[in-house]
């Protein structure tokens, strides 16, 4: 049976896994994370993944990206069947398309806040002011816009994940991705982090993916699934949900 995952705000599947499946080998045994999931994820949703080290989350996270390929089993997300798509055609629709916040920030430590948050732009045709105009937009939403000349090494923990954040949403994709947002910080710095996230949801509209071993985490999202052993479980929690904005 399809676990389906609804937004008030929308009924239509955003995100559709069917019998979605990843296996590789490791010597001469053969490890399958993802064994037959089937999902349904609607626009607009605040979703969270919990489960063990080795259940599958990570494994999900890059499908979703298109960063990895599925054994086997459909994956769409909006319009675009992923498995049908070159490596080519996967990196111009992931530069569109998806948002990536990564644990450990991702920063090129030689570029400065600002040039950090423009790297995805590059890969869009726009004039020197338009990109301007959006990284700035992007940094004004982390409240880092007085940071923009700052290396990494001259920023905090928190610092460098907002920075990171705002790189994801200067190209105002509809998909954020987010791999242990919060993992590498203090609690409040964690804290301002996922207020962050619960604000793109609400004010933007994104559809966000947040892998988290942390309950608490979690419990800010408007749905939370488990994974074990690649399988899914649901759990819905509103009050959480309603708490940090994440629910409409």
């Amino acid at each position: 049976m399809t676990n389906r995952i609804e937004n008030d705000a929308s009924s239509r599947a955003f995100i559709q896994c069917s019998k979605l499946t990843k296996a590789y080998h490791k010597g001469d045994q053969v490890i399958t994370p993802l064994r037959d999931l089937d999902l349904e994820i609607a626009k607009g949703s605040f979703v969270s993944l919990m489960g063990p080290s080795g259940s599958g989350k990570t494994t999900l996270l890059n499908l979703l990206a298109g960063i990895d390929s599925a054994t086997s089993g459909s994956l769409r997300i909006g319009t675009n069947d992923l498995a049908s798509m070159s490596r080519n055609q996967l990196a111009a629709w992931r530069a569109r398309e998806v948002g990536i916040i990564f644990q450990s920030y991702n920063l090129v430590p030689v570029l400065t806040a600002y040039e950090n948050v423009e790297l995805p732009l590059l890969l869009h045709a726009l004039s020197r002011s338009e990109r301007a105009a959006r990284i700035e937009a992007a940094l004004e939403t982390v409240q880092l816009m007085d940071r923009a000349g700052h290396f990494p090494r001259q920023l905090s923990g928190g610092q460098e994940q907002r920075v990171a954040i705002a790189r994801a949403i200067v190209a105002d994709p509809p998909l954020l991705l987010a791999d242990e947002p919060t993992g590498d910080l203090d609690r409040d710095s964690a804290a301002m982090i996922l207020d962050l996230l619960g604000h793109l949801h609400r004010d933007r509209g994104c559809t966000i993916v947040m892998v988290t071993h942390d309950p608490s985490a979690a419990h800010r999202a408007q749905i939370e699934l488990h994974l074990d052993k690649g399988q899914l479980n649901r759990t819905v929690e509103p009050s959480h949900a309603s708490a940090s904005g994440g629910a409409h």
